[in-house]
């Protein structure tokens, strides 16, 4: 019989029972705090993206058509600081592009209907993303995944449009600090995924890069250079183990 991949632990019992199994109330709780927690920061967003001139139908279309926090909050962020629109859409182009990788594993661990992919897909990102993967069985990774989705797409789009209505009322933004709400709650999410050397040393890469080049390039730029962390530091831990293979041989000798 065919060896099953571990990672999946998808494997049953008999009786039908999943081995590993999680009460489905535990990842309904785990997966509603995740929900809530993120979902709340579509405020910011709403204030943010009105703030820096962008109307309450174009905001609140920003959040229920493309709903990637990341990504929103890049292309705001670009348009308030003036730069082209071309350019702000490229970078947050690039920050979405993400969720397809995300999407060539969950379709794997969730195997949902071929009728439910195409709306499932507009809920393929970091938070689902981490729910679904935290979970030991493909109920488990079902249910995470969607009631993260459904709870998060609900409260994201409700506090966008409270947020770009009160914008007003709230006055300067950047006085609050608010368009900072966003990257830091993806930062919070991220963090704990950079397990390895490599991953950490692509992070790091990508902020000095992103940070070291916004002076001198126009709004958006950075971001897309910042892309090109992952490829240098992958070429240099290319270099760093040919070159340890090369000494382990000439020592052999």
């Amino acid at each position: 019989m065919p060896e099953q991949i571990a990672s999946d632990d998808i494997r049953t019992r008999g009786g039908g029972e999943e081995a590993g199994s999680k009460p489905d109330s535990a990842v309904v709780r785990d997966a509603l705090g995740v929900g809530v927690a993120v979902g709340l920061s579509g405020f910011a967003f709403g204030v943010t993206s009105a703030g820096g001139g962008l109307t309450l139908l174009q905001t609140c279309a920003l959040s229920l058509l493309v709903f990637t926090g990341a990504s929103q909050f890049a292309l705001v962020g670009a348009l308030a600081a003036g730069g082209n629109p071309l350019t702000a859409a490229a970078g947050a182009f690039f920050l979405g592009v993400r969720n397809t990788f995300y999407g060539l594993r969950l379709s794997q661990l969730l195997a949902l209907p071929r009728a439910v992919r195409p709306f499932a897909a507009q809920w393929v990102i970091d938070e689902t993303t981490a729910v679904t993967l935290a979970q030991p069985t493909r109920r488990a990774a079902r249910i995470g995944f969607t009631v993260t989705g459904l709870s998060l797409y609900l409260l994201w789009n409700l506090t966008t449009l409270l947020g770009a209505v009160g914008a007003k009322a709230i006055g300067d933004t950047d006085a609050w600090g608010l368009d900072a709400a966003g990257p830091a709650v993806f930062l919070a999410l991220l963090a704990p995924m950079l397990r390895t050397t490599i991953e950490r040393a692509v992070a790091a890469l990508a902020v000095l890069l992103g940070l070291g080049l916004l002076p001198v390039l126009p709004a958006g730029v950075p971001v897309l250079a910042a892309a090109l962390a992952a490829p240098i530091a992958l070429y240099v831990a290319g270099r760093r183990q040919t070159g340890t293979r090369n000494d382990a041989q000439e020592e052999d000798r």
